[in-house]
């Protein structure tokens, strides 16, 4: 697989080398918030118009199909909640983002970035990497679902984020892993 975790690495380093003045616009534009769990930092049909740097605490992204919650992304410590269309095309979103544990996220408005990176080029390049960032993601978790067992993908999980089992419900584990609550049952009786 791709390591999407080293891509983050490089969109942190490129962020430490930004120039003083790039990197206090950015701190200038960015809110630091908590939000209690529960907390939806997104509800379906709104525009998502701010990006979400999760500091600490976990967040899912889901959609209702027939009334069922289907959770397609877990945000965790140093990830970048948003509803990528959305955000993208500033339209009414499809998804909900909501906490699942109490969080610290750091906010920056979809317009105040965008005015920013009329003035400093190197967010140019910054918005270009998490977008790739965001692409990586997707192909590994589509790559996930074509080739792995549910098994295998919740041995994932528990490899690249143990603490998954304390911090979220199993409900919301197993809808990730598009499997039914009694299958992800059996296969954590098996391990």
């Amino acid at each position: 697989m791709i390591p999407v975790i080293s891509y983050l690495d490089k969109i942190h380093s490129f962020i430490e080398s930004l120039d003083h003045e790039t990197l206090s616009a950015l701190q200038n534009i960015s809110i630091e918030k908590s939000y209690p769990k529960g907390y939806f930092l997104l509800k379906q049909n709104e525009i998502c118009d701010k990006s979400y740097w999760i500091k600490n605490g976990v967040a899912r992204k889901y959609y209702l199909n027939d009334g069922k919650e289907i959770t397609t992304e877990l945000y965790f410590d140093n990830d970048l909640a948003v509803s990528f269309d959305s955000y993208t095309l500033q339209h009414p979103s499809r998804e909900c983002i909501e906490t699942v544990t109490n969080v610290t996220v750091s906010i920056i408005p979809y317009q105040k970035f965008q005015e920013a990176k009329s003035n400093y080029p190197a967010l140019l390049t910054l918005d270009l990497m998490l977008a790739e960032y965001y692409a990586m993601w997707l192909e590994n978790r589509l790559f996930q679902f074509y080739t792995q067992s549910a098994t295998e993908r919740y041995l994932d999980i528990l490899h690249k984020s143990p603490h998954i089992i304390q911090s979220i419900p199993l409900s919301v584990i197993a809808s990730y892993l598009g499997i039914s609550l009694e299958t992800l049952s059996r296969i954590r009786a098996r391990i």
